[in-house]
């Protein structure tokens, strides 16, 4: 068994209920490992360090524990996955400008951002691997796990998105 630390965010979309009425049922019902924030009304948060065999099994089974407690829940976005240099930065314990140096100094390279602009967002698995794999970084498996898991459900919620007749055609298109 492992320790794996992660946060799940969740849409409420039946907005007549306060999210301060799920934190008893939540933690009665498996979450009692998830530190619980309702800021704004039809949200909730959960930060999740949780134990398991792997990272996807800790995942998958807190999203299924927050779903028997909330059926209408929507998965927003699992983290840690979309970061900026600063997040990256945070997340490895070095600074922005060491990350961003590695980044343009290798630029052929280096991971293709997700989102390039002001400031540019990668998927931090992306980060992770290129980091391990060209810069022999030493990279904390459970941390690179839960960054590739998260990515895998936060794509597969966009992907949900997407008209299903398109589906077939975009996939043709983008591989």
């Amino acid at each position: 068994m492992s320790e794996y630390e992660f946060t799940l965010k969740f849409n409420l979309p039946n907005s007549q209920f306060e999210p301060n009425d799920y934190i008893e049922q939540l933690y009665e019902n498996g979450c009692d490992d998830a530190l619980i924030g309702v800021g704004a009304k039809g949200y909730i948060a959960l930060n999740f360090i949780r134990d398991a065999s792997s990272a996807y099994e800790a995942i998958s089974s807190a999203i299924t524990d927050v779903k028997t407690v909330i059926p209408q829940a929507k998965l927003i976005e699992a983290t840690p996955d979309f970061v900026g240099l600063t997040d990256a930065a945070k997340i490895l314990g070095c600074s922005r400008q060491n990350i961003r140096n590695l980044i343009v100094k290798d630029k052929s390279k280096s991971p293709l951002p997700v989102y390039e602009g002001t400031p540019s967002i990668w998927h931090l698995a992306d980060i992770l691997i290129w980091l391990r794999e060209e810069k022999t970084y030493s990279i904390d498996d459970s941390l690179l796990e839960v960054a590739k898991i998260n990515m895998n459900f936060n794509v597969a919620s966009s992907w949900q998105k997407i008209a299903p007749e398109l589906q077939a055609n975009i996939k043709d298109l983008v591989v």
